[in-house]
């Protein structure tokens, strides 16, 4: 990645978190002076030198930036690790509010009658992985997982899986023998297997065709099935629950091929 291009990804970034694009602008290229005027920076930055006293004092009371009032008047940014600190504080205090507003929203029309199995469709590896770390939480008789690719072994979903209780049942497969090798090391506490299911990543599997990430079940009541597209590696899923018996048993037997029945404490 080229400066030009890091330097427009922070830009980018900063307007996520709440920065308005002249903002962001006169941060990012602070962050790249030890002191600078507004003439310099609107120079730098190509924000209209009267925009650039706006911004400042924005960053100002942001935490971000610091000025010297001296003619000209002199800014700088706080140092890195600081303003990454406060930008943090401040965006997991918008979360944090998001939540308990729509915490205490009444819902309407609530349906008694839901259907008793569903099916829904969800994005993106962050949202599928917390709705995982979510599940596995919840468990309270049987967890088998079966992961599709080592890069869904994060440190995260480790340590959910290591905070499994003695009291649930922990089986977790994997496509290949070294794979299964890093899962016992990294979860010493869950039977491991490879897993049959030979579809999942067979040899003649191409990088066109898309792979099985995970396949997650849980009390024999919910599952998450995910698939990672060819060439964006983007991660999609399925998640149901409330199932019938039928399709999780099958759906157990097809997600624990490989796993001896004798160490199977659920035949």
């Amino acid at each position: 990645m080229t400066t030009t291009d890091s330097l427009e990804d922070a830009i980018e970034v900063l307007q996520q978190l709440g920065l308005k694009e002249y903002e962001a602008r006169c941060f990012v290229g602070l962050s790249r002076l030890h002191t600078g005027t507004a003439k310099r920076l609107s120079e730098m930055t190509e924000v209209p030198r009267t925009r650039v006293y706006d911004a400042i004092r924005v960053l100002e009371a942001q935490g971000l930036v610091e000025i010297q009032h001296s003619s000209p008047q002199q800014f700088r940014a706080v140092p890195l690790d600081e303003a990454t600190e406060t930008l943090r504080d401040q965006y997991e205090a918008r979360v944090d509010r998001l939540h308990n507003a729509l915490d205490t929203v009444e819902i309407v029309d609530e349906d008694d009658e839901t259907p008793v199995q569903q099916v829904w469709a969800m994005s993106g590896r962050d949202a599928i992985e917390n709705r995982t770390n979510q599940l596995i939480e919840k468990a309270s008789e049987e967890i088998v997982l079966v992961l599709g690719d080592e890069s869904l072994l994060t440190e995260e979903l480790v340590a959910r899986l290591n905070d499994v209780g003695d009291e649930v049942t922990l089986l977790i497969g994997a496509l290949t023998e070294p794979l299964q090798a890093q899962i016992q090391t990294a979860v010493p506490n869950a039977t491991t297997f490879i897993s049959g299911l030979e579809w999942l990543h067979g040899e003649d599997v191409t990088e066109d065709e898309t792979a099985i990430g995970r396949l997650l079940l849980v009390d024999r009541s919910t599952i998450l099935v995910s698939s990672i597209v060819p060439g964006s590696k983007t991660e999609q899923a399925v998640f149901g629950e409330g199932f019938g018996n039928g399709l999780v048993v099958i759906s157990r037997r097809l997600m624990a091929q490989g796993l001896l029945t004798a160490r199977d404490p659920k035949q």
